[in-house]
């Protein structure tokens, strides 16, 4: 049976004296309990919080010594939560977005204008943040939260006021504007791009690919109208900021997006290889929910990346 959720707001209503007539729990541990139980992952939770995985781990076991129940279980499978964990995630979870969300009502109520963004951690890294600068200059009186979780956040939470997505776009509910599409070009560092030159192009090296993008080097090889490359060696990596690591450090060749790539080759660090870009069959928008589309922080920050994503483009 699924477990029974320990508390609603409803139940709680406020009353004198509410907060000294009962023992809180660690208020720190409960937010590396819900980052963990939410990514089921000490080490993931622990890089979104920007602590050690140690940290994470006394943390939970304090709580856990608060409670006087275990919430995680190792098994085989790695570590999942244990039936308590279960059944007090969503309490936990309710009651920080609860906080948050009064916090950002009253920060509003007080003058301070906040934009909540949610972007893919490699948009984010490559693109997005080399370009806040020019943003945050011009807008002096606002403040950004960005979020870049591995989980999608949906647009009508009170968490995520405007999304930058991957996709072919045709959302319901939504507004959402074509910012650009990727095109994928094979890169490496010069030295190895100047190799597979001399030595036979891409059939000659070490092919870098994403474990979750597996069919990138066969979309672009069929875009680019060649065979699938008949490399001397594969390397799969878990990610695509891992991969393009991976080339900079000169292990092969990996498959670059534009424009996210475009800083890596303005430095020099990675090159196009000699064959031909493909434009991929997706774009990234900017996708703003209809209730929060005539908003006038989020309006200013869709128009901005409107505008430098126009110049990206036309690089």
């Amino acid at each position: 049976m699924a477990p029974v959720s320990l508390c609603y707001a409803s139940d709680f209503p406020l009353k004198a004296g509410y907060a000294v007539s009962r023992r809180l729990p660690p208020l720190n541990a409960l937010r590396l309990f819900e980052a963990a139980a939410r990514l089921e992952s000490f080490k993931n939770a622990a890089e979104e919080l920007s602590v050690t995985p140690s940290a994470v781990s006394h943390g939970i076991q304090s709580l856990e010594d608060w409670l006087g129940v275990p919430l995680f279980l190792r098994t085989s499978r790695g570590l999942v939560l244990s039936d308590a964990g279960r059944e007090y995630y969503p309490c936990v979870a309710h009651s920080l977005e609860v906080l948050a969300g009064g916090a950002d009502e009253l920060r509003t109520r007080g003058g301070a204008k906040r934009v909540r963004v949610t972007a893919a951690p490699t948009f984010a890294k490559l693109w997005l943040v080399p370009r806040l600068p020019g943003f945050l200059d011009s807008h002096p009186g606002l403040d950004l939260v960005l979020d870049t979780q591995p989980q999608r956040r949906e647009l009508d939470s009170e968490a995520v006021d405007i999304a930058v997505r991957m996709g072919r776009g045709g959302w319901q509910g939504v507004y959402a504007q074509r910012l650009f599409s990727e095109v994928l070009v094979p890169v490496g560092t010069p030295e190895v791009v100047d190799r597979a030159r001399m030595t036979g192009g891409l059939d000659g090296e070490t092919l870098i690919s994403v474990s979750r993008a597996r069919e990138e080097w066969a979309a672009w090889a069929k875009g680019a109208g060649r065979p699938y490359p008949a490399a001397r060696r594969h390397i799969e990596v878990d990610s695509v900021d891992l991969a393009l690591q991976a080339a900079r450090a000169g292990v092969g060749i990996a498959m670059g997006r534009r424009p996210l790539i475009d800083g890596d080759l303005d430095t020099g660090a990675l090159v196009s290889a000699e064959v031909p870009p493909v434009t991929g069959q997706t774009a990234y928008w900017v996708v703003v929910s209809d209730t929060r589309s005539s908003d006038e922080a989020v309006e200013a920050f869709r128009e901005w990346l409107l505008r430098a994503a126009g110049a990206s483009s036309n690089r």
